[in-house]
């Protein structure tokens, strides 16, 4: 598996993600894909060579090592990492698609066009809905996987000794498993730093959510405060007409006075 594909493309969303965000990308690759890469083989790699049944029944080893690791943890936590990163590998291309449409807007209608997007990067419209989506995806793959562990491997951690009665055993057997406390210590970490990933995508995505109806909040007060501004000034103005009115009024009925004082002394 190349995961020098993944590392290259999720890069590239640091650029786009908040604080917390790149917080969340430093402990994926440090924590997660670095320990997981340099030492996941290495623990688990003679797993199944070193669990030792004590009896030469033709299959039962083989039988017992299946029922007590249905799914290998190094497999587990390989397809754990990639649909952790997937969500962040929508959110590049979701600009790489913007980039896209302001590319061909510029060679149809020239240079100096009026742009679709102030920033395709900013996290607006519909880039904010694809960020917040992928950030509770990625919370909810982490905390699947979490129980998954949790279901299969009774609790997270692993004994020294398994008994195994299953067929083709002829009687209960003891089994033991190889580094145990290794394995253990190896898992728990792997635990605590999926679940820290949890926090801080819940984290993100309330100060998203926190900083957006912060924004429609002033938004609103704005329109209103223009909204009081632009009623205050028609007010006025109607005030102004209404006076205006009332001098034309009283201008009209003065030169009727006049006009009526100069026809009495005429007659």
């Amino acid at each position: 598996m190349n995961w020098g594909v993944y590392e290259a493309l999720l890069t590239g969303v640091n650029k786009f993600s908040t604080e917390f965000g790149r917080l969340w990308l430093s402990i994926v690759f440090i924590f997660r894909f670095l320990v997981y890469a340099l030492t996941a083989s290495r623990v688990w790699g003679d797993d199944q060579k070193e669990f030792i049944c004590n009896t030469r029944q033709p299959g039962c080893t083989n039988v017992c090592y299946d029922y007590y690791f249905p799914v290998s943890h190094v497999r587990l936590w390989a397809l754990q990492l990639i649909l952790v990163t997937c969500p962040s590998l929508l959110v590049v291309m979701h600009v790489a698609y913007r980039e896209n449409r302001e590319e061909k807007r510029r060679e149809k209608l020239g240079k100096d066009c009026e742009k679709i997007y102030v920033n395709t990067a900013k996290k607006r419209g519909g880039l904010w809905w694809t960020y917040l989506i992928s950030l509770f995806f990625k919370a909810l793959v982490d905390s699947v996987f979490i129980y998954v562990f949790y279901r299969l491997y009774e609790n997270f951690f692993l004994t020294r000794l398994v008994k195994c009665s299953i067929d083709p055993c002829p009687n209960i057997v003891d089994c033991f498993i190889s580094k145990p406390s290794e394995k253990n210590i190896f898992t728990l970490f792997m635990i605590i730093t999926s679940a820290l990933c949890i926090l801080l995508n819940l984290v993100e995505a309330t100060y998203l959510i926190g900083k957006k109806c912060k924004e429609m909040i002033h938004r609103s007060n704005n329109m209103t405060l223009h909204e009081r501004i632009v009623k205050s000034s028609h007010e006025d103005q109607q005030h102004n007409n209404c006076k205006e009115q009332i001098q034309i009024g009283i201008h009209c009925k003065n030169s009727n006075i006049n006009k009526m004082k100069t026809d009495n002394i005429s007659k």
